[in-house]
């Protein structure tokens, strides 16, 4: 990929400013291989807790390097956008080491355990290679499809919105690049972070839900995918909507005042929501060997978003892509979560109810944290960064106050995490 980016450049239209950031993602090519077997790895040991934790690393040390060389460069450097979009590329390179030294810590640290149980193992297992490969790819290629969903769904923004909008507007070309960096590339680096530390904690038991599948334990299979989707939902929706209130003052810290810019946030903001429901959705359902069911429901979905593009666009211009990727993964969900109920039988209505008790004390803390936003922002302005930071902080440490502290006084916590966060309600002595 390094040596062939000049020709890459011209395949994909674009010119020589295309060659730097081609060459700096080839260096996460080389990484990132490695960094999935051994997270697959600990997978096979049903381990999770590394590989969530290196999940949530490699996105966070990804966004903060993507986000500080890019300030470095175009407010502090040159202001040279190619060289912000190279260093921008390379963050996926940046992030991966960190996932891997999460990795590695973890993996030496339960060294001495894994050595034990080697010499307990009596090593009589024979692999046939060849057979093992076929099977790992056709095991592989519904992975591989279902987890580039969300790029897939971003390449047809991107071949889609600026040649549909140049149909049925005047903009010019540099008008519809900011419109697309508006809703796609600004928005996208802070709502990943998100969704990659919901889904984390909750694919945690992916590995329990297929050995209970495996097992034909029914009762055990359906009660885990039931807490999977109120753990997500339990990190996600405060998530989501505290980033909704705190939109413009993100926007402010992380670019620049707009308006604009902080509702297309805030749009997108919610249908990651959907975004990160699919990436689970569809994972237990290729834990319970639905592989089939997962890449067809995203198959109908991107067809929907694609259909759906065009008349978005039309009718709503820089919304159009955000609200036709909503209308996509929320088919893609649907179905997944029906079939999840046909194979598995997981209680709907007490998922439903433990959803709706989240989302109510999800909007408790948001009306806390808007009061919040009220009081401090009659000392902090939202135009300038380094007050927009403080507000940000003030409002987001209400927040996580009010959410916790209501969770653990009706005692939702402990019906997700488990009775050890009783100590926390003693020690906060909340009743």
């Amino acid at each position: 990929m390094y040596f062939a980016a000049p020709a890459l450049a011209r395949n994909a239209g674009g010119g020589v400013e295309l060659i730097p950031s081609m060459r700096s993602l080839s260096a996460a090519i080389l990484v990132i291989p490695l960094m999935s077997v051994i997270r697959g790895y600990f997978q096979g040991l049903q381990n999770m807790a590394p590989y969530a934790i290196s999940q949530l690393v490699e996105q966070v040390a990804r966004v903060f390097y993507l986000l500080t060389a890019t300030f470095i460069i175009m407010r502090l450097g040159s202001g040279d956008y190619v060289a912000a979009v190279t260093q921008s590329t390379f963050a996926a390179f940046i992030g991966a080491l960190a996932s891997i030294a999460v990795l590695v810590y973890y993996y030496r640290k339960e060294k001495a355990k894994i050595d034990i149980l080697v010499d307990m193992s009596p090593g009589n297992v024979k692999v046939n290679t060849t057979r093992l490969l076929l099977q790992t790819i056709r095991e592989a290629v519904p992975f591989i499809i279902v987890g580039s969903g969300i790029t897939i769904y971003k390449l047809v923004d991107q071949y889609t919105f600026i040649s549909t909008m140049e149909r049925f507007t005047e903009y010019s070309n540099q008008q519809l690049q900011s419109l697309f960096a508006l809703f796609s590339g600004n928005p996208d680096k802070l709502v990943m972070v998100v969704i990659g530390l919901a889904t984390s904690l909750a694919t945690v038991g992916l590995p329990l839900v297929t050995e209970a599948f495996a097992k034909k334990d029914s009762p055990a299979l359906a009660k885990l995918v039931s807490n999977n989707l109120q753990l997500y939902t339990f990190v996600m929706f405060p998530s989501t909507f505290g980033m909704m209130l705190l939109a413009y003052p993100l926007n402010t810290l992380f670019y620049q005042p707009n308006r604009l810019g902080a509702s297309l946030l805030i749009a997108v903001s919610f249908s990651g929501l959907l975004l990160g429901l699919f990436m689970l959705t569809s994972s237990m359902l290729q834990g319970i060997y639905e592989n089939p069911s997962a890449v067809l429901y995203f198959v109908i979905g991107l067809a929907v978003k694609f259909l759906a593009q065009t008349v978005m666009i039309y009718m709503l211009e820089s919304y159009g892509p955000v609200v036709s990727t909503i209308l996509g993964f929320s088919i893609t969900c649907f179905l997944n979560l029906r079939k999840l109920h046909q194979k598995t039988g997981f209680n709907i209505g007490l998922t439903l109810r433990r959803v709706v008790l989240i989302f109510l004390l999800s909007m408790v803390m948001v009306v806390s944290a808007a009061i919040a936003r009220g009081v401090f922002g009659m000392v902090f302005t939202q135009e300038q960064k380094t007050q927009s930071f403080v507000l940000i902080v003030l409002v987001a440490i209400v927040g996580i106050v009010v959410y916790l502290y209501t969770t653990l006084k009706v005692r939702l916590v402990d019906k997700l995490l488990g009775a050890r966060v009783a100590s926390l309600r003693t020690k906060l002595k909340i009743k």
